[in-house]
């Protein structure tokens, strides 16, 4: 183990890694329930959705772990199940059998893309100051979903968006979040997982000692479930390859594209998870990860899957290797059986974790030039976009246009990569369709 992880050579131990895995699928773990409930309004059972999100993120974090040795968890995205549901069998009218066969089919095309090391390429023709940005825009993402999980964040009609007012529910996360900065300033090892477990704790009163106008936020909602198998191989491989199927097919290959590469690109910039030249460490493996997913989620019955940028919260617990997802992936099984334990953990116990990330995640910025404009505004827009559109993949779609713009604009059109100008067209097509 410690040789086939190069434990050493990441100044990281087993014990870390454990710690690290526990923490990254404690703040992935809502997917299981999430996504069901997303991917059911589409006409499909729960408890089969349930099922098939813990398989995909099961097989897949174990291949990422075990193949690309990276510390990164891979389950069906958020995002795209929404696009799945809502976009392509409610709003198209597309069978959701037809759906998960474009699932697959779109899985293959990653499949291909990867093998002949197009996405490498694709990698390799971010500038690095829009890596940088996209780095720390992601920080920001995992902050806001982090503030908005806590309840701390809520629309307002009249700025968009505001704080809540100050509840028992607020107050208990702020105390999970001053705790949980204690912890990490203090250099507590396992820090995030300790402030995890302190928030959850914190949160059996709600609703039961105080608070007592609402439900409790700590449920037991049972110990066992039969796991449902009824969408194995459900999908309409022959029907998904007609026309008017192929722009879903191509939605879902480049909205995964984008989410999974920026993650991969951002996760490495500010974790420091690059070669030798400076690249995200084995994108290759990554990338082929990444599209065995999603072929896998059209098998199963789910929407794709992809690298899940909560992630963060593991790495930034120590976990530096693949045995911080063959970790995390474990723990994903038990769930088969196990799902009404996840009702044990709230949304507000993972949140100041969540919130936490992204100052460590922002930290790249410093390595922008924000005296060269023609580099600096383009970070600047993937950076803020990716928040404030909440979607990793407008925040760097729109970083591309606006970087390629500028050199254009600006007489450095050598600058700009024969891989950007095709990333460029794709991201046009994808913002068009």
């Amino acid at each position: 183990m410690q040789s086939y992880f190069q434990l050493k050579e990441n100044n990281t131990s087993v014990k870390t890694e454990v710690i690290a895995g526990i923490s990254s699928f404690l703040a992935t773990a809502y997917i299981i329930v999430v996504n069901p409930t997303i991917l059911s309004q589409a006409g499909m059972p729960f408890s089969g959705v349930v099922t098939a999100t813990v398989l995909v993120s099961f097989f897949s974090s174990i291949m990422m772990g075990l193949y690309a040795r990276n510390p990164i968890l891979v389950a069906p995205g958020m995002g795209l199940n929404a696009f799945f549901t809502f976009s392509a069998v409610l709003g198209m009218n597309v069978p959701w059998q037809v759906a998960l066969g474009a699932v697959f089919w779109s899985g293959i095309v990653f499949f291909l893309l990867s093998i002949f090391n197009v996405r490498t390429m694709i990698v390799k023709a971010i500038p690095r100051p829009l890596r940088f940005a996209i780095a720390a825009g992601i920080g920001l993402f995992i902050t806001l979903i982090g503030f908005i999980n806590a309840g701390f964040i809520i629309p307002n009609p009249a700025t968009v968006i505001g704080k809540s007012a100050i509840t028992p529910t607020l107050l208990t996360f702020l105390a999970g979040l001053l705790i949980t900065a204690i912890l990490l300033v203090k250099n507590v090892r396992g820090g995030m997982l300790l402030g995890i477990i302190f928030t959850t704790l914190l949160s059996y009163p709600l609703g039961r000692w105080w608070a007592t106008d609402v439900d409790p936020i700590i449920s037991w909602q049972g110990l066992v479930s039969t796991p449902d198998f009824s969408l194995l191989l459900q999908l309409d491989l022959t029907n998904s390859l007609k026309l008017t199927i192929i722009p879903v097919i191509f939605a879902f290959v480049f909205t995964d594209m984008f989410d999974s590469l920026s993650t991969f690109v951002g996760i490495a910039e500010a974790a420091n998870l690059t070669d030798e030249h400076g690249e995200p460490r084995n994108v290759k493996q990554s990338l082929t990860t990444d599209a065995v997913a999603t072929a896998l989620a059209g098998l199963v019955g789910s929407s794709p899957g992809t690298a899940y940028v909560e992630s963060a919260v593991g790495i930034e617990a120590g976990g530096r290797t693949g045995l911080t997802a063959v970790v995390g992936g474990l723990l994903f099984l038990p769930f088969l059986f196990l799902a009404p334990m996840l009702s044990i953990i709230p949304a507000i116990a993972t949140a100041p974790a969540l919130v936490l990330v992204g100052a460590f995640m922002i930290r790249p910025v410093i390595n922008i030039n924000w005296l060269q404009l023609d580099e600096a505004i383009p970070a600047f827009l993937a950076m803020v976009l990716i928040p404030f559109t909440y979607s990793i993949t407008q925040g760097i779609i729109w970083g591309f246009l606006s970087w390629t713009a500028l050199k254009l604009i600006t007489g450095k059109s050598s600058e700009v990569s024969l891989t950007l100008w095709v990333i460029n067209a794709f991201a046009i097509l994808s913002l068009a369709l």
